[in-house]
């Protein structure tokens, strides 16, 4: 069964859970043994699924931006705008929104409800993990860097569904740097390296483009257990959200980068420094 048939159909009442570890299981065929099968147990433990599952099961029988706020107010999550005045002259037609990533999966849900109150016809680029949230299914689009064909495939959907939405005056949000932020060897924690493919689909849509900064970073035990192991530290992501309660973020909106702008840069490093860069600099926009 492909990856994609696994998710919900219009014929199947929508579930009341994100994963389960029968869905780890089909995603990680080494699980499917007697050990595997017991070490997941542990995994799905520590990694409080079954946390996200409660979590996700209060709010399921909503979709889009009105599921995020669902979800924002039973986490007590708010958020303060700079520079809201953007969203009140969005663009026409398609756009392209960059960030940076220093959450995870929480800042593409804020993102879904802070432009798609505005455009309900946004998307975000996601791992394609995330489509196993089916209250979102409509807001992502997914990809997966990977040799594996089937997600291989995926990303190449992704891709074609990316410029089909563009083209169709529709916007679109990425994380150019593909995973959350880490901590670096100087022990402080930044956006990890933009990736050179997605600046290249940037490059090619030809609409403006908008930055927007996410003030802080996930909790410092988090990013120290990326020193440990990589694995460790992702294994701990979903349990993140939880000590974002009653927490509210800063987030800084810049100017509309025009295609005019963009067009000076021909080399595709560059463009993707400035992209950064001009992303990055409304970290002091507080």
């Amino acid at each position: 069964m492909a990856i994609e048939d696994k998710k919900y159909t219009e014929n199947k009442k929508r579930k009341k859970y994100v994963l389960t570890f029968e869905d780890l299981q089909y995603i990680i065929p080494a699980f499917r043994s007697k050990s595997g099968a017991l070490l997941l147990k542990i995994l799905y433990s520590l990694a409080g699924i079954n946390k996200i599952n409660d979590l996700y099961s209060h709010s399921c029988d909503k979709n889009g931006a009105e599921f995020v706020n669902s979800i924002l107010k039973e986490l007590s999550i708010t958020y303060n705008i700079h520079h809201k005045e953007v969203l009140d002259q969005l663009p026409q037609g398609g756009f392209v929104t960059v960030s940076n990533h220093p959450y995870g999966a929480l800042d593409g849900l804020i993102l879904i409800h802070l432009l798609g109150s505005h455009r309900p016809d946004y998307k975000v680029m996601v791992n394609w993990i995330l489509t196993y949230i089916e209250a979102l299914a409509d807001n992502f689009i997914a990809v997966e860097p990977t040799s594996n064909e089937t997600r291989r495939q995926i990303s190449m959907v992704g891709i074609r569904e990316s410029l089909s939405h563009i083209r169709n005056g529709h916007p679109i949000g990425f994380f150019p740097a593909g995973a959350v932020s880490k901590i670096n060897s100087r022990l402080r924690i930044e956006d990890r390296e933009w990736q050179p493919t997605v600046i290249r689909l940037i490059q090619q849509f030809k609409v403006p483009v908008i930055p927007i900064y996410f003030q802080g970073h996930n909790s410092l035990f988090y990013n120290l257990l990326g020193i440990i192991d990589w694995r460790i530290r992702t294994l701990r992501l979903p349990l993140e959200i939880f000590n974002k309660r009653n927490v509210t973020f800063d987030i800084s909106i810049g100017e509309p980068i025009s295609v005019e702008q963009q067009q000076k840069f021909k080399d595709l490093d560059q463009f993707g420094k400035f992209l950064k860069k001009e992303t990055l600099k409304l970290k002091k926009n507080k």
